[in-house]
């Protein structure tokens, strides 16, 4: 049990990996041509550039880490939607408080644009973790068997 819940938390984190290019990378585009401090902007882009990675964590997560407990079916699918929903507003909340902090703060003037990529590391983090235990004990749990007498 335990050597599972290893190797699924290295994959997870492989895969997070991924995920986090995917987010911060489109992020970072939508800033780039589109350079904003926002609330607004801000929370459509973040929650752009996360709905790209987390299609990108099912695809990943369906073929490996969860592979022997998904189903992809619709109960499945609706129980991914609503932790990817319960993670974006995690990851939302946790970017803009962060990034409005941060541009508050007095102690050092640092660009917004770093400010942004701070707050939404924080939030990749905290979503993320969210993710990983929704998905393991809510989407991706092990079916119980019935054995018949």
């Amino acid at each position: 049990m335990a050597k599972k819940l290893k190797t699924q938390v290295l994959q997870f984190g492989f895969i997070g990996a991924s995920n986090a290019v995917v987010d911060i990378l489109s992020l970072n585009i939508l800033l780039l041509i589109w350079p904003t401090k926002g609330t607004g902007m801000l929370l459509t882009f973040n929650t752009i550039s996360y709905i790209l990675a987390i299609i990108n964590s099912y695809i990943w997560n369906t073929k490996f880490t969860f592979s022997h407990r998904a189903t992809s079916d619709t109960r499945e699918m609706f129980l991914f939607i609503i932790q990817a929903s319960i993670a974006l507003v995690i990851s939302n909340l946790v970017f803009i408080g962060a990034f409005q902090l941060l541009e508050v703060q007095p102690l050092l003037p640092i660009p917004s644009f770093i400010n942004q990529n701070i707050a939404k590391g924080l939030a990749m983090f905290l979503s993320s973790t969210a993710s990983f235990l929704l998905m393991r004990y809510l989407v991706f749990r092990k079916r119980e068997t019935r054995q018949t007498e």
